[in-house]
């Protein structure tokens, strides 16, 4: 989930060389809609994002039960007080340091552990 559509193809390209299935949201407002209609097993968000801001994308997955567990990899230029069970990539990000970190995260999950 980007507004920036050059980034969001750059992650998109990346993420599908690497073999992941993606679906992508340029807004808040998508991403949660795109929740409800099927649930991925990670999500890379900026915090950015217009007409629902990347902070409410993240408070809502987290107040959740089915998408509490997810694995989310915030992409952000902001500097933020970091959540823990939330991976945080500070921007610019190279496409393979994203691959690399959504894997780690899936990785993570799957085993249980928790992110700080």
């Amino acid at each position: 989930m980007e507004d920036d559509p050059d980034l969001r193809y750059v992650f998109r390209v990346s993420l599908i060389v690497a073999g992941f299935r993606v679906r992508e949201a340029a807004d808040g407002y998508m991403a949660l809609a795109a929740l409800e209609d099927s649930m991925p097993d990670a999500i890379v968000l900026d915090l950015g994002l217009p007409r629902v801001s990347g902070f409410i994308v993240l408070d809502e997955i987290a107040a959740r039960d089915d998408t509490a567990g997810l694995a989310v990899v915030v992409v952000t230029g902001l500097d933020v007080d970091e959540r823990q069970n939330t991976t945080y990539l500070h921007k610019p990000v190279e496409p393979n340091r994203l691959v690399h970190t959504v894997r780690g995260a899936l990785r993570r999950r799957s085993s249980g552990l928790s992110t700080a």
